[in-house]
């Protein structure tokens, strides 16, 4: 008479994260596939308000996310952090939106600009990388100084989470209203904040958020994460991003901008709608997650990706995750 042996299962080996610095930009790669480089010094032209971004980004298993000055927009790069309404300045890039007048190029391209490293290191198991920025209006005045971090956390699941982290201070001297096109009179175009641009392939791709709703109904909707599920040319694989709002925030749950058509675009915009009185001397801080997985998401995995990503936000606000 045999007997089946038993086993327990090993635990799965730990991911392996390493970096490079080349003095402008952080390339983070993950058990050997390069997912993220960062650039912080970025020197694109003035009309694009140059700024720091994400790009390329890719999945765990080497696929590209992002997009890079796609022709229809130039000014969109990766993932950045971009307001196209501080005040009257313009720090997205490209012509702004003005009531009663359309889309105009005016001489308001403010610029992000890196001013010091403070820190760039692994950080128990994770890469953690944090700088100072200065924000300069086209006419040279600084108007807000920023420190800003991110994170890249090893996930399950064939993903990882990039943490983003921003806190902004008014040091113009002045009141600044932030807004957006919508809160300018042009309907449901609320976008500005933390925004994504997705591969051109990626069009007609499957917009997700909590709750089974899908489609870009959910452009100007309030939720605690959305997700985009999007196809690849050439491999015909599929990708999954994830982007959730700090579980610990203290603004209210972000309206969302979203498309799919023409292209795949993402990001929560917590100016969609309403203008934001940013006082003198005041710190406005927003922190989220940007889950981004190797294949396709039904509706229980985009909600499993959010929660995790979620959890990874609450952990690292406690006083033994920061």
């Amino acid at each position: 008479m045999s007997h089946a042996a038993t086993t327990s299962a090993a635990p799965a080996p730990a991911r392996q994260l390493s970096w490079t610095d080349d003095g402008a930009a952080v390339e983070i790669s993950l058990d050997g596939v390069s997912v993220l480089t960062y650039t912080y010094a970025a020197d694109d032209s003035q009309a694009e308000s140059p700024r720091p971004y994400f790009h390329p980004v890719r999945t765990p298993g080497g696929d590209l996310v992002s997009a890079y000055r796609p022709h229809d927009h130039v000014w969109h790069k990766g993932i950045a952090w971009s307001l196209p309404h501080l005040g009257p300045d313009n720090f997205w890039g490209g012509p702004s939106y003005r009531r009663g007048k359309d889309y105009q190029w005016l001489p308001n391209n403010g610029a992000m600009r890196h001013l010091e490293t403070a820190k760039a290191a692994d950080d128990d198991g994770t890469f953690r990388f944090a700088h100072r920025l200065q924000w300069i209006t086209q006419q040279g005045s600084l108007v807000v100084e920023e420190d800003r971090s991110f994170r890249v956390v090893p996930g399950t699941d064939a993903s990882y989470i990039l943490v983003f982290d921003t806190a902004m201070t008014n040091v113009s001297g002045e009141d600044i209203h932030i807004g957006s096109p919508t809160t300018e009179g042009r309907e449901n175009a609320g976008y500005g904040g933390l925004f994504w641009r997705g591969p051109r392939s990626f069009a007609g791709g499957t917009i997700m958020g909590p709750g089974g709703a899908t489609g870009e109904q959910l452009r100007g909707q309030r939720a605690p994460w959305l997700s985009f599920v999007g196809q690849h040319d050439e491999t015909c694989r599929y990708s999954t991003l994830v982007m959730v709002d700090d579980p610990g925030s203290v603004h209210p749950e972000p309206e969302w901008f979203a498309r799919s058509e023409p292209f795949a675009c993402m990001g929560p915009a917590p100016f969609f709608s309403k203008e934001t009185l940013f006082q003198a001397g005041a710190t406005l801080r927003f922190r989220y997650g940007v889950v981004v997985a190797d294949g396709a998401s039904d509706q229980g995995r985009a909600e499993a990706l959010a929660t995790a990503a979620r959890g990874v936000l609450a952990a690292l606000a406690s006083p033994a995750g920061k």
